[in-house]
């Protein structure tokens, strides 16, 4: 069985006023959320590794039973790295998100390997980060497009116009980024 890694952030289901202070091309929440789901599904296999860099729902108390729905829809074997909307007024992980059957404890930033390179992940973007003066490669969310990359790192938010609400692979991630 063939297993694809995928990178998705900043998918905010259920934050009705995203719409119009993004703005994002849907006329309601439901839309939104709808769109996105499709979009996972039509890429992502049920084997298949997500990345998901954060505010992954919006609302986690009050639609609790929403998020889990929407969760338990999307494809693949799901790794959370936290954002700003993932957490209580604590800071803790919120429990909606903490209930749900991710593929590992989410965690605030993490280091793989894709396509044979050094990867860091978080929702914040960083200048500097593990390797990154040796080819390692970072993905963030959370400035939705307004915060350009540095060297090797990019935003992976939906609203990114080459990511355009789907998960998409790391070759498509850095395509036309100098990797050598």
């Amino acid at each position: 069985m063939f297993v694809q890694k995928y990178y998705i952030s900043d998918t905010h289901f259920g934050h009705e006023r995203l719409i119009s202070m993004q703005p994002r091309p849907f006329s309601a929440i439901d839309e939104h959320d709808e769109y996105i789901v499709e979009s996972w599904n039509s890429v992502v296999g049920v084997h298949d590794i997500v990345y998901h860099l954060g505010d992954f729902a919006f609302n986690l108390a009050r639609d609790a039973d929403r998020v889990r729905g929407i969760f338990g829809r999307l494809n693949g074997r799901k790794y959370l790295l936290i954002g700003n909307h993932d957490v209580d007024k604590r800071g803790n992980l919120h429990p909606t998100l903490a209930a749900l059957d991710w593929a590992a404890r989410p965690e605030h930033a993490l280091r793989i390997k894709d396509c044979g390179k050094d990867l860091w992940l978080s929702h914040y973007a960083a200048r500097t980060w593990p390797c990154s003066g040796y080819g390692s490669v970072h993905f963030y969310g959370h400035s939705h497009g307004k915060l350009p990359g540095v060297g090797r790192s990019r935003d992976v938010g939906v609203d990114m116009p080459d990511v355009f609400f789907q998960p998409r692979l790391f070759s498509e991630l850095t395509a036309g980024m100098e990797l050598e």
